[in-house]
């Protein structure tokens, strides 16, 4: 696999160059070891494409999460407790998870709830995602799970590694590309969502 394209949200391809230079060649070269072109294993049965050999998404996201573990880039997750009061939810983010379900309960919250957010990888306070998934994986990723991390002081930077256009007409239908989710990105403006991000798209 190449990485083609590279697109820098809030300076955060700069943040990897002067903070963690060996880690982001890391993750180059993780990138780049995977053969893509031994998971076209995907008979479609798609009208348009029927029997055709295609990527198989799942294959790549199993391969890509046995080469990340082997460089110890684990899977996290990410607990908190919902309340719909702003004042209350500010405080109880700084709050260890622990202690959260009683400093709610202490400040008038009759019922919090439980939740939890889950990463592909971490490493070193930088987050991973490998999405060869539907588009709506994507954008939750994106301004959902990356958001979250970073507002909970777990990480510093998202990294999100997505097909592009050109592998895409090489999958299945309805799966998310770098092209189109970097135009999802511009039109919610400079600014948002307000986490440095470094999206990657990756073809044969």
């Amino acid at each position: 696999m190449k990485i083609c394209y590279k697109f820098s949200h809030l300076n955060g391809e700069e943040y990897l160059i002067v903070h963690h230079k060996k880690i982001y060649k890391e993750i180059k070269n993780i990138i780049t070891s995977l053969d893509a072109n031994s998971f076209r294993t995907k008979v479609s049965k798609e009208k348009t494409m029927k029997g055709k050999k295609l990527f198989n998404p799942k294959a790549i996201n199993k391969e890509y999460k046995k080469l990340f573990n082997e460089k110890e880039w684990f899977e996290s997750r990410y607990s908190y407790y919902i309340t719909l009061d702003r004042e209350l939810m500010e405080k109880s983010i700084n709050i260890p998870f622990k202690q959260q379900k009683k400093f709610l309960l202490e400040n008038n919250e009759m019922n919090p709830i439980f939740s939890y957010k889950q990463t592909d990888f971490i490493k070193d306070k930088i987050a991973v995602e490998v999405q060869f998934g539907k588009y709506s994986f994507v954008a939750y990723d994106i301004f959902v799970k990356h958001m979250l991390f970073y507002s909970g002081g777990i990480i510093n930077l998202g990294i999100e590694i997505l097909p592009t256009k050109s592998m895409k007409l090489e999958m299945s239908t309805g799966i998310a590309y770098y092209e189109g989710e970097v135009y999802n990105i511009l039109r919610h403006g400079r600014n948002n969502p307000a986490i440095p991000l470094l999206i990657l798209g990756v073809e044969p």
